[in-house]
């Protein structure tokens, strides 16, 4: 039987003895709580920023509140800076992001910023984004954005080993 993405996560954080942290906006939480599912997973989850809003977002992760207004809360800065702000406070290896509009109405339901970020050998912050578009309900954007999230941090993880 195949791995899960959850499984293959922590395995793999497992093996290079690496931990991540998480911070959710649309998902309010789903990849961490598909992550913690995985037994094993207090070894290498950090924990979860849960920003839903604008303000938490700001508070929670430092990001400054321009950036928001300035690029939208559901985009490429933010969700970088999601990300990072999650790799700081957290002070894990490796940090993921997930922003995005999961509706339930409006042109750019469907909409979603995934956010990773990681230090390298030296210590820089080394981080990027991918943009998504799923279609479904509410709860099928959140559920394809959380397990993306989890997909885009394995393929991370994997080719750094190559």
């Amino acid at each position: 039987m195949a791995m899960s993405l959850p499984d293959r996560l922590v395995k793999s954080l497992s093996e290079r003895g690496e931990t991540v942290s998480a911070a959710e906006s649309c998902t309010a939480g789903l990849a961490a709580d598909l992550i913690v599912q995985v037994p094993g997973a207090s070894r290498v989850f950090w924990g979860s920023f849960v920003c839903y809003s604008v303000e938490a977002k700001h508070k929670m992760l430092g990001i400054p509140e321009a950036l928001i207004r300035e690029q939208g809360p559901v985009s490429r800065p933010v969700a970088i800076a999601m990300a990072e702000g999650a790799l700081e406070k957290s002070g894990a290896a490796w940090a993921f992001s997930i922003t995005g509009f999961a509706g339930p109405e409006g042109d750019e339901v469907g909409t979603v910023w995934i956010g990773i970020a990681r230090r390298d050998k030296s210590g820089l912050i080394v981080s990027q984004a991918q943009s998504h578009f799923f279609k479904g309900s509410r709860n099928e954007i959140r559920e394809a954005a959380a397990q993306a999230a989890i997909k885009q941090l394995v393929e991370q993880l994997l080719a750094l080993l190559t």
